[in-house]
C-alpha cells in the first residue's frame, strides 16, 4: 500500500504568521495534532502539540544547591518569583506569537508514493506522528499514525472478507 492511499488530502495548513491563538484554534476544530505551516506555497515548517508544550516550560531551581547561605535562603524565593513572573509574562503573550517563532523548521516528508511501511518506519525512527506529503514542493496531503492503523485495519479487514 502507498502512502497515496492512506493520506488525508488537502490537509489544515496554517502560515508562518498564523498566531498561535488562531493555530490552536484550528487544531483544536479539526481534533488534530499539527498544521504544515506555509509560506505562499512553500512548505517552511510543523507546528505541533509538541511545539506547544515546550512554551510551558520554566526555569527550575538549580539541583546542585548544598547547604544554602543565608543569601541563598533569601535569594530562592526571589529567583523563583521572578521566573513566575516572567512565565506568566510569556503566557500572556503566547497567543499572539506567530507560529514561525515556535513551528519546527527541520520537516520530515513523504511522497505519495511512498510505501506505507516505509513512511511508517520513518516516523517511528524519527520520533514523529505525522508526515507532510509532497509532490515535488506541493503540499498534497499528511499522513498520521491514525491514517495507517485506519489503512492497515481496512487492508486486513478486506483481506478476511475475501478469505471466507
Amino acid at each position: 500500500m502507498l502512502v497515496k492511499d492512506a493520506m488525508t488530502k488537502n490537509p489544515i495548513v496554517c502560515t508562518a504568521e498564523t498566531s498561535l491563538r488562531d493555530a490552536v484554534g484550528l487544531m483544536r476544530k479539526h481534533h488534530i495534532g499539527g498544521l504544515p505551516v506555509m509560506e505562499g506555497s512553500e512548505l517552511v515548517g510543523i507546528l505541533t502539540e509538541s511545539d506547544l508544550i515546550s512554551l510551558l516550560e520554566s526555569e527550575r531551581i538549580s539541583d546542585d544547591l548544598w547547604l544554602p547561605s543565608p543569601f541563598e535562603i533569601i535569594e530562592i524565593p526571589i529567583r523563583e518569583f521572578i521566573n513566575w513572573e516572567k512565565t506568566k509574562h510569556a503566557l500572556r503573550n503566547i497567543g499572539d506569537m506567530p507560529a514561525k517563532k515556535v513551528m519546527t523548521h527541520r520537516v520530515i516528508t513523504a511522497t505519495e508514493g511512498m510505501e506505507i511501511g516505509k513512511a511508517a518506519e520513518l516516523m517511528l525512527k524519527e520520533g514523529i506522528a505525522r508526515l507532510p506529503v509532497m509532490r515535488g514542493k506541493k503540499i498534497v496531503g499528511i499522513l498520521t499514525r491514525a491514517d495507517i492503523i485506519h489503512a492497515v485495519g481496512t487492508t486486513h479487514s478486506a483481506k478476511e472478507g475475501a478469505e471466507t
